[in-house]
């Protein structure tokens, strides 16, 4: 398993190859004409995970990522990408007639590590807000995350976990024993269009 500095590895320029594959990508399942990059640098083929963000007109269009480095980074990227487009369950599938006003953020993504607290208070007053990432998980069937980024919409620790535990399926403000909290960070590189 990656350690959790696996971003480390991922130079700071990266964007300028994983924005153009989930790019690349897309274009292709919507049937465009699509030239993926053939830059395969070697941090690029080690196991990554990442998240790809779609908007258009500055609102969410599409987001789906991967929160453990299973497959090589660029192919995390371009099926992240695809997901993004066409299988978010909050969207229609992204239509070609769309495409031209979407804009990608791409997200890798350390390994999460665990974030051991005592209940609530504990983790208002131990978040970093816009570093940490959260994923909370309560038994089988309630997990969710949110990048690090969302802490721009959602500023403080109380507004963010309480919106975290609704997308989970938790009631906000809640606490139980069987809670479990990780956290991580994130490169990010987002298209200017």
């Amino acid at each position: 398993m990656p350690d959790a500095d696996r971003t480390d590895e991922v130079p700071d320029d990266a964007g300028a190859l994983l924005l153009p594959t989930a790019r690349a990508s897309i274009e292709k399942e919507l049937g465009m004409r699509a030239e993926p990059p053939t830059e395969r640098p070697a941090w690029a083929l080690k196991p990554g995970a990442s998240f790809v963000t779609l908007t258009e007109g500055g609102q969410l269009r599409g987001c789906i990522g991967s929160l453990e480095a299973r497959r090589p980074l660029l192919n995390d990227v371009a099926l992240n990408a695809v997901a993004a487009a066409t299988q978010d369950p909050r969207f229609a599938p992204l239509k070609k007639d769309e495409w031209e006003g979407v804009s990608i953020e791409v997200s890798v993504l350390s390994a999460p590590i665990p974030f051991p607290v005592s209940g609530l208070a504990d983790a208002y007053a131990r978040l970093r807000p816009g570093i940490d990432g959260v994923i909370v998980e309560m038994g089988a069937w309630n997990r969710a995350t949110f990048l690090p980024q969302v802490w721009e919409d959602l500023p403080t620790p109380e507004e963010f976990l309480s919106h975290l535990w609704h997308k989970a399926g938790i009631r906000p403000g809640t606490w139980h024993t069987d809670i479990a909290l990780e956290t991580y960070s994130v490169k990010a590189w987002h298209e200017e269009r």
